[in-house]
């Protein structure tokens, strides 16, 4: 598949009412964002089912529903992450064994409107105890039946990866990614380059943090059910990354453009992403961040930005591509 450098992430239109909910979203908006980032020429969509436990499937579907199938974005979805029958639901669990994926599959092609997945990806690693080689297989043969084109990982380490691979190809992976969570470029980066495995990295904004639009009043009135509530880049680290965020200010401004684009950038320079996927909750907020897709960030950039990030502290992981 040949995708564009940015993809739109649908993780915050699925709403609230779950752990890691973003608080309640209109429907009608999230649809909107869709097609106007559709409309500039970004060709993919990530979605999950446990996203407001298949509510951003079912907004995913509905955006796209009308749209010719050979002019359809591909879109791409996980699994093993859910509600068990008669849950909380804002308790998901991490299940892995094979009839559960694949009902979680025919419940995903059914609120998503589609006939095949185009990526599939365990979500996180079990919790079950299913072993990696048994969900994995189980995504092997979903690949082998038609029912997806590719399949994938997120959120999981080096070692899963090796242990994935021994049985078939891991086609993606998805970790976090950002100026802030660096992490995945000490081991994952290198080792999905040398197995030809696409990264498709999210929250290169650190959920909002990057966007130049954060303050500690915006946090106290975020949603009580905003999961950002109770995570520390928003709270105990808040002062830190927002010390930050002025400098990434100023290197945005030279470019000209929003400190949300330099973000978008920064993890598009490192080699072995393949993409990045980016969320927007109504056409404004994609419009701030599409000209990442594109925008080249010079050495000069790259130089302040790994400065800012040792003098302010902020976040942890290799500074520079």
């Amino acid at each position: 598949m040949d995708i564009t450098s940015v993809g739109y992430g649908a993780w915050a239109i699925g709403g609230g009412g779950w752990s890691f909910g973003w608080g309640d979203q209109q429907d009608d908006e999230s649809v909107e964002a869709i097609r106007y980032v559709l409309s500039q020429g970004v060709n993919w969509i990530d979605t999950a089912p446990a996203y407001g436990m298949g509510h951003s499937e079912e907004v995913v579907g509905r955006a796209i529903k009308d749209i010719p199938e050979d002019e359809r974005p591909y879109v791409f979805t996980k699994c093993g992450l859910l509600v068990p029958e008669g849950r909380p639901f804002d308790d998901p669990e991490r299940i892995a064994d094979a009839a559960s994926l694949r009902a979680e599959v025919e419940d995903s092609l059914r609120r998503l409107g589609v006939d095949t997945l185009d990526l599939l990806q365990v979500h996180w690693p079990s919790g079950d105890g299913t072993p990696i080689e048994d969900y994995w297989s189980t995504l092997i043969a979903l690949k082998e039946e038609g029912k997806v084109r590719a399949i994938g990982l997120s959120n999981h380490d080096v070692e899963e990866l090796r242990r994935a691979e021994t049985l078939g190809h891991v086609d993606t992976l998805q970790p976090p990614f950002s100026l802030i969570a660096r992490e995945a470029a000490s081991e994952l980066l290198p080792w999905c380059r040398e197995h030809g495995t696409g990264v498709i990295v999210y929250s290169p904004m650190q959920s909002g943090l990057l966007t130049g639009a954060f303050s500690p009043e915006r946090m106290a009135s975020l949603d009580p059910e905003d999961w950002r509530t109770k995570d520390p880049e928003f709270t105990t680290n808040l002062d830190k990354n927002l010390a930050f965020v002025e400098r990434l200010k100023a290197v945005a401004q030279r470019s000209g453009v929003t400190p949300s684009a330099v973000a978008v950038a920064w993890v598009l320079a490192w080699d072995g992403v393949t993409g990045a996927i980016v969320g927007a909750r109504r056409p404004s907020q994609a419009s701030a961040w599409l000209p990442g897709a594109t925008l080249q960030l010079s050495e000069e950039d790259l130089d302040e930005l790994s400065g800012a990030l040792k003098d302010t502290g902020a976040g942890s992981g290799p500074t520079r591509p």
